[in-house]
């Protein structure tokens, strides 16, 4: 069995189809059914169950996939590794980006295009869940994501946490007119629409809690993975809403208002994340610098040993 084989079976495997798998990966379909049969002839194994057309793996065909996984990335970051000995920044960085996080990023991205013009880029957004999954299946390197999140799987650099402000529309008088500052609880009775992930816990719990903590429940009226889908919302007068300072930065409306809280004991806190088990290219090393010099960044001593590339 070779690397060709694995990575034949592999996208088999993926796809479900012969088929699908032979036109995904350029070829005819009796030779790529024949290199699956050689394999399972060499293992004396079913690694397919067959139902029409469908395929679906027995339990040795899903120990091959996942080891096969291990050594096809491994191979492919080995590669990357070695071509990089002797190559400068060059390639694409993959990224990505919670969208009420994206401003903290901006920054450093620029520094990047202007230091490495050469370097393209492919960004993906999503919530920390999503981002976090993309990571693991190394359709990205690394992300910056809203906390918390379970890190037995990633490395982190914290963001400096940034305050919560809450958001109504313009032309409200829930509050006097010159009016700058609130406290949690003036939030008793109006309609709120918070931030709430797709899966896992985040700020929506986080603001539950702190109004329990000063007495009341709040009256939420919708929750919504998407910052811009909320202020949209608030610009259109359907309620107000609670989002970290650098959301409302990043994104312009006209028909809002902000006010700070006065007593509110909770901070949005972000990070960017990699997996700890991958190979990180030069130029993700370099951006996690560029948060360092930067100072938009905690001190972290994990991640000193990144640091230790050449200038090229």
């Amino acid at each position: 069995m070779d690397i060709k084989q694995l990575r034949y079976f592999r996208t088999v495997a993926e796809e479900g189809q012969v088929t699908k798998a032979a036109k995904k990966l350029h070829m005819a379909q009796p030779p790529l059914s024949q290199q699956i049969k050689l394999i399972e002839e060499e293992l004396d194994l079913k690694l397919f169950d067959r139902h029409g057309r469908k395929l679906e793996l027995t339990s040795a065909g899903e120990v091959l996939y996942q080891k096969a996984g291990q050594i096809l990335n491994e191979l492919e970051e080995t590669i990357v590794e070695v071509k990089e000995t002797h190559e400068g920044i060059t390639g694409t960085l993959q990224i990505g980006s919670n969208k009420s996080c994206f401003s903290s990023l901006t920054g450093p991205l620029n520094q990047m295009r202007q230091q490495y013009p050469q370097l393209t880029y492919q960004l993906r957004e999503g919530d920390t869940y999503f981002l976090a999954e993309c990571i693991r299946r190394r359709e990205i390197e690394m992300a910056v994501v809203r906390l918390p999140i379970e890190r037995d799987e990633f490395e982190l650099i914290p963001l400096s946490p940034e305050p919560y402000v809450l958001v109504t529309p313009a032309y409200w008088d829930v509050f006097p007119a010159d009016t700058a500052e609130v406290e949690v609880e003036d939030l008793k009775g109006i309609p709120l629409m918070l931030l709430h992930r797709i899966s896992g816990m985040g700020q929506f719990e986080l603001i539950v809690d702190e109004c329990r903590k000063h007495g009341f429940d709040p009256n939420v009226i919708c929750e919504c993975p998407d910052p811009t889908m909320l202020l949209s919302l608030v610009a259109n007068g359907m309620g107000a809403s609670i989002v970290p300072r650098s959301t409302l930065e990043a994104f312009f409306f006209s028909n809002i208002k902000s006010y700070e809280f006065r007593n509110a004991d909770i901070e949005a806190e972000a990070a960017i994340i990699w997996h700890k088990d991958r190979y990180l290219t030069k130029a993700s090393r370099r951006l996690l610098r560029l948060f360092e010099v930067n100072k938009t960044s905690l001190e972290n001593p994990v991640i000193d040993h990144l640091f230790t590339v050449d200038k090229n």
